[in-house]
C-alpha cells in the first residue's frame, strides 16, 4: 500500500515541484503563472503623490512617501517597461499616486510610445489638471484615459477627497470626449449612505455620451477603515439601478476583463461592474504592477513578497538575472486572493502608496529600547543616522531638532524675546455643511437655541482671545481686534466663516484666525444639532487665507 501523505508532506512535495518547475527552461514567456495565466497588462505607478486626499485611498493621519532618489527614473521606468513588452506585455496602465503630478508625464508617455510591440498605452487620472495638461499627452501618444469621479455632487465631492475641484474633473470628462477619447472611461467607488443614492445618477450620464461609468466595489487596504457595512455588493447596485432602468442588459466581456459590462437600451455609453470583494475574476488576471520605488507586485491584494525591481537594475545584475527573478515572482501568484473578510485583517499598503507602509505603523517598527539607547548616544540638533541596527535604517527629525521640545525630551515654549515686534495680521475660513433644513431654520431665525451665526460670531471673537489658553505652547498676545463673519449660503446650504485678527506683537496671529473659525463652526454645531441627526452637518476646509508681517514674509492663498 502507498504511504499516506500528511498536509506538511504535501505542501512540501508541492513546493519542491513548483521549484524544481521554475529551475527549468520556463518556457514561452517568463510572464506565465504555475496556473497558466499568461499576463499582457502592466500597471506602472508612477508617483506616490497626489493632489486629492480621497477617504477610501489616503489614511486619515497621512502616509510616509518614500524618499525622491528611490522612485523609478523616467529611465528605470522605460527600460523596465522595454523588458515586460519583449516578454509579452501588450498593454501598459500608467498610476499613481496620480500621474499628472510628475512633471515629465509626458515625457514618460511619449518614450513608453516609442517601444516596439506596445499596443496599448492608457492612463487613470482624478482628472484636477488634465484640462491643460491632456491636449499634450494624446499628443505623446496616449490612447485611452480612466477618469475616477466617486460623486455627482460638489459638496460631496469636498467631503469625499479633502479638497475642491470638482468642476475640473466635469471639465477634464467633457475635454477628453471633445479629444475623441472614445469612451472615456469612469471609475466610482460606491459607499453606503455616501454615494450610493448616486448610482442612477452616474448610469443617466451614459444616455448621450460615450461614457463608461465603472462601478467599483469599496476595497479595504491599510488606514481606509473599511467594513464590509459600508461596501455595496454588486448585486445590490445592480438591483437599484434596475429599479429606475429595468432595461439594463448584460453585454459580453472579453476574456480578461474586469469590469462586468451592461448597457441600458437606447443609451450611447455603457456601465460596469468591478466586483473584486464579492465575485473575484482571479482566474482570468492578466496584469501585473510595479510600484513607484520599483517593487514587482502580481496581486493587487498581496501585502508580502513584493520584489525589487529597482535595486536589481541598479545593482547591474544581468538582464538574464532580471528576467529570471521576475518569472519567479511571477510563476509563484497565488491562485486567487484570500477573499473579502480575510483580505480586511491582512496587512497591505495604503492604495495610494502601493508598497509603502503608514507612516506611523512604520515608526513602531523600531523597538522603544532602541530608542533610549539612541537618546544617550547621539542627541543632534538635526537629524540622526542610525548605523549598526539591523535594517531600522534612518530615523529623521527626532525630538532634539523639534523647536517645541528641549534637549530632555520636554515641551518647550518658543523663546521670542530676540525678535522686534511689528503689526502682524492673519485670516482664515472654513465651512460647515447644515443641509436644506437647517439653512431654512438659520434663514428664517427659526431655531429653538436662538440666533446662531450671532452666537458663533460671539463665540469665534472669544476664542482668538483665549487661543494662548487653548492650544499648549501659544503666546499670549495683545490683540488689536478680532472679527468674525459668518455669512449663510442658502443654495449651498453651508455657513461660511471668515475671522480676522491683527496685533502688535512678537509672533504672529495665524493660530488665533483658525481658532476663530473652528469654534465659531462648533457654535453653529452645537446650536443647530438638536434640529438634524449627527450625519446631517460637517465642517471642511478650515484654512489660513492670508498673513502679513513676520521675518518670513507675507502670505495670500489663490
Amino acid at each position: 500500500m502507498d504511504p499516506v501523505l500528511n498536509i506538511q508532506q504535501v505542501v512540501q512535495l508541492s513546493n519542491h515541484l513548483a521549484e524544481e518547475k521554475l529551475s527549468q527552461d520556463p518556457g514561452p514567456s517568463i510572464l506565465t503563472d504555475s496556473f497558466g495565466r499568461h499576463h499582457t497588462y502592466l500597471r506602472i505607478s508612477v508617483t506616490e503623490r497626489c493632489n486629492l486626499r480621497c477617504t477610501y485611498c489616503m489614511p486619515a493621519n497621512g502616509v510616509e512617501l518614500t524618499k525622491k532618489e528611490k522612485i523609478l527614473t523616467t529611465n528605470e521606468i522605460v527600460t523596465l517597461a522595454s523588458l515586460f513588452v519583449e516578454e509579452g506585455v501588450t498593454k501598459i496602465r500608467l498610476t499613481g499616486g496620480e500621474p499628472t503630478v510628475r512633471k515629465d508625464i509626458v515625457d514618460i508617455v511619449a518614450q513608453l510610445k516609442q517601444i516596439k510591440g506596445l499596443q496599448t498605452l492608457a492612463m487613470t487620472s482624478n482628472g484636477l489638471t488634465l484640462v491643460r495638461q491632456l491636449p499634450s499627452l494624446q499628443r505623446a501618444g496616449l490612447d485611452l484615459l480612466n477618469i475616477s469621479l466617486d460623486t455627482l455632487r460638489p459638496e460631496r465631492f469636498e467631503r469625499f477627497t479633502r479638497r475642491k475641484g470638482w468642476a475640473k474633473v466635469i471639465a477634464s470628462i467633457d475635454l477628453a470626449l471633445q479629444l475623441g477619447y472614445n469612451p472615456v472611461k469612469v471609475n466610482t467607488v460606491i459607499m453606503r449612505n455616501f454615494n450610493d443614492d448616486e448610482l442612477v445618477d452616474f448610469v443617466e450620464l451614459t444616455r448621450d455620451k460615450p461614457v463608461n461609468i465603472r462601478f467599483i466595489e469599496y476595497m479595504p487596504f491599510s488606514g481606509n477603515e473599511w467594513n464590509s457595512g459600508k461596501m455595496v455588493p454588486f448585486v445590490e447596485m445592480k438591483q437599484k439601478i434596475r429599479e429606475k432602468y429595468p432595461g439594463l442588459q448584460r453585454l459580453g466581456d472579453q476574456p480578461n476583463d474586469t469590469s462586468k459590462a451592461y448597457h441600458v437600451p437606447g443609451f450611447v455609453g455603457q456601465v460596469g461592474f468591478i466586483t473584486s470583494m464579492t465575485e473575484q475574476f482571479c482566474s482570468s488576471c492578466n496584469r501585473l504592477r510595479i510600484t513607484a520605488d520599483g517593487n514587482l507586485k502580481v496581486c493587487l491584494f498581496e501585502g508580502k513578497g513584493e520584489v525589487s525591481l529597482r535595486d536589481a537594475l541598479r545593482d547591474n545584475i544581468p538582464i538574464s538575472d532580471l528576467k529570471s527573478l521576475v518569472h519567479k515572482a511571477v510563476f509563484k501568484k497565488k491562485k486567487q486572493h484570500a477573499g473579502m473578510l480575510n483580505l480586511s485583517q491582512m496587512e497591505n499598503r495604503p492604495m495610494i502608496l502601493i508598497g509603502v507602509v503608514v507612516a506611523k505603523k512604520r515608526r513602531s517598527t523600531v523597538k522603544p529600547e532602541v530608542f533610549n539607547h539612541l537618546d544617550r548616544l547621539w542627541i543632534s540638533a538635526s537629524t540622526f543616522n542610525v548605523k549598526n541596527y539591523g535594517s531600522h535604517g534612518s530615523i529623521h527629525r527626532f525630538y532634539s531638532s523639534l523647536t517645541h521640545v528641549d534637549e530632555d525630551g520636554k515641551a518647550s515654549m518658543v523663546d521670542v524675546g530676540f525678535k522686534s515686534s511689528s503689526n502682524r495680521s492673519a485670516s482664515a475660513r472654513g465651512y460647515i455643511y447644515v443641509g436644506p433644513i437647517i439653512s431654512q431654520l438659520i434663514a428664517d431665525n427659526n431655531l429653538k437655541k436662538g440666533d446662531a451665526l450671532t452666537i458663533a460670531q460671539l463665540a469665534g471673537i472669544m476664542a482668538a482671545k483665549k487661543t494662548f489658553e487653548l492650544i499648549p505652547l501659544c503666546h499670549p498676545l495683545l490683540i488689536n481686534y478680532v472679527k468674525v463673519y459668518l455669512k449663510l449660503n442658502d443654495e449651498k446650504h453651508k455657513v461660511e466663516i471668515v475671522a480676522e485678527v491683527s496685533c502688535s506683537g512678537k509672533t504672529g496671529v495665524e493660530m488665533e484666525a483658525l481658532t476663530a473659525v473652528s469654534v465659531a463652526a462648533l457654535t453653529v454645531y452645537d446650536m443647530c444639532k438638536s434640529a438634524a441627526p449627527p450625519d446631517a452637518m460637517y465642517i471642511s476646509e478650515i484654512e489660513l487665507v492670508s498673513k502679513t508681517g513676520g521675518t518670513r514674509g507675507d502670505f495670500h492663498r489663490d
